[in-house]
């Protein structure tokens, strides 16, 4: 099975990128000009003074060999799960309790020098070959293991951990320091992926506080999950940030969230890669949700993980649910859905969740786009938009996909078609030239197309919903008048997004 811990970017910053630099000047070039290695009292003194006021903040942001391990490291490296030994009290302390001894060890042996030329040659000489040393364990240990895996006993790190107590003992980094804070609870698809991308392999999603934050002390403020979060809701912010940021969140479309157990009823094999999961609700024994929204399918236990999925039935006796799901390529979650589940299986959901595609019956003129696994939620939205809303002048689905085999309930949505005066499906495909079918992408369709008076909803890829909006904001469509969903992080408006498959 793919690893569960994902290599993603960790550098957005010039410092982050380039920081590395510093520790092959100091490590390497400290073999020539000793005096180099003074540069670390400097990195010493930035990193105690910055975790006093913001814990270990530099370790995310400024560290030199923390920039080595993300940038060269972390392609090469196995990037597997740290053993939990090396994140053990008794290895820090026996290795900050080392460090102290061979440092003080060596200074006490130039001592003598003090107030000589050769005194300053020594001393950096000592910080230049301790950096070399952090370079090569350091290194082996990033290749082998994990890129952080050094970051967990480094007696840096443990100093800034003492210096950020001192500063919350005194009451002073509760004003600076920034954490990891989520919006809601309640939108949080729980998919783990903040800790799949966590350099320390931290928990996020399952330790926040209260006060919808990140208390963990060994918390880098990277960013890394905020990054990556498929729901958007993640940012650093003070505990006074925090707290007004909560008092403002919306969670229209989290209302009903719920555990629900639930029995895997049918499978059906759409295509290769794409399978139909029916699951029979248990308890409760029925769920009102609304078409247009998301459920969560819980995959394992150890760590508490789930993915989300658009609802792709309309709900009609509220006692099941569907959902279509694509195989991704080394994706860890779908392959452990695709492998492990069948029929009769007892799974667990929650849900329903999510507002972004959820139609106002009152709308009269409206029009889908979408591409890939994105037709998903427009399966059941459409039925419902066109039998429950007598208001309904004009519903257009436009339908981008690659291959004729990849058009999911095509003969669906043709006899929609023919069903319905005002429901207009066009399939779209970008690789296949067929006479009935047009060729090209949705993009192409939206420019000519006259959409004075619509209300637009969107699901697919990143690309398709960046370019798509683009075109309709140039065509005179408002952006209130946009919604969308993507299998990709997005931030066009700051809304909510979905992962499809992952």
């Amino acid at each position: 099975m793919e690893n569960y811990y994902i290599k993603t970017n960790r550098t957005f910053t010039f410092i982050r990128k380039n920081a590395w630099i510093i520790t092959l000047l100091v490590a390497l070039g400290g073999l020539y000009e000793p005096k180099l290695g003074l540069l670390v009292v400097f990195i010493m003194g930035g990193l105690l003074t910055t975790a006093f006021f913001r814990g270990r903040y530099w370790c995310g942001n400024f560290c030199p060999h923390s920039s080595l391990f993300d940038r060269i490291f972390l392609p090469i490296s196995l990037n597997k799960k740290i053993p939990k030994i090396l994140k053990s009290k008794p290895v820090i302390l026996a290795v900050l309790a080392f460090f102290f001894y061979n440092f003080s060890r060596k200074i006490m042996g130039i001592s003598g020098l003090w107030g000589t030329y050769d005194f300053l040659d020594k001393l950096g000489a000592i910080f230049s070959r301790t950096y070399l040393m952090v370079l090569i364990v350091g290194g082996i240990l990033a290749i082998a293991i994990n890129p952080r895996t050094w970051c967990q006993f480094c007696p840096m790190g443990t100093m800034q951990k003492l210096s950020y107590r001192l500063g919350k003992f005194l009451g002073i980094s509760k004003k600076f320091e920034k954490k990891v804070t989520i919006e809601a609870k309640e939108k949080c698809h729980s998919c783990g992926k903040c800790s799949r991308v966590c350099p320390f392999q931290l928990t996020p999603y399952l330790e926040f506080s209260e006060k919808n934050q990140f208390d963990n002390i060994n918390c880098i403020k990277c960013a890394t999950c905020i990054e990556n979060c498929p729901a958007n809701i993640l940012s650093l912010r003070t505990e006074e940030e925090a707290l007004e940021l909560t008092k403002n969140v919306s969670l229209e479309g989290y209302e009903n969230r719920q555990r629900i157990s639930a029995k895997i009823v049918d499978i059906k094999d759409l295509t290769e890669d794409v399978k139909e999961f029916t699951f029979s609700f248990i308890s409760p024994g029925r769920v009102d949700y609304k078409p247009g929204q998301f459920i969560l399918v819980k995959i394992q236990d150890d760590p508490k993980s789930y993915r989300a999925y658009s609802i792709s039935s309309s709900n009609e006796d509220n006692r099941q649910v569907k959902i279509i799901v694509k195989r991704v390529e080394r994706g860890y979650g779908t392959s452990i859905i695709f492998n492990s589940f069948n029929i009769g299986d007892e799974v667990e959901l929650e849900g329903p969740m999510g507002n972004n595609l959820v139609v106002d019956p009152t709308e009269e003129k409206l029009l889908f786009v979408a591409n890939g696994i994105g037709i998903t939620p427009f399966i059941g939205l459409s039925k419902w938009v066109l039998s429950k809303n007598p208001s309904i002048k004009s519903l257009i689905l436009l339908n981008g996909q690659r291959y004729e085999k990849d058009l999911l309930y095509n003969d669906y949505f043709k006899s929609l078609d023919k069903e319905y005066e005002n429901f207009q499906y066009v399939p779209i495909l970008s690789r296949e030239k067929l006479p009935d079918i047009k060729k090209g992408y949705v993009t192409d369709i939206l420019k000519y197309m006259d959409l004075e008076g619509y209300k637009v909803y969107m699901c697919g890829t990143r690309k398709m919903i960046e370019d798509s909006y683009k075109i309709l904001l140039d065509k005179g469509i408002k952006e209130e008048d946009i919604f969308y969903e993507s299998e990709s992080r997005i931030d066009l408006k700051n809304k909510d997004t979905l992962i499809k498959a992952s």
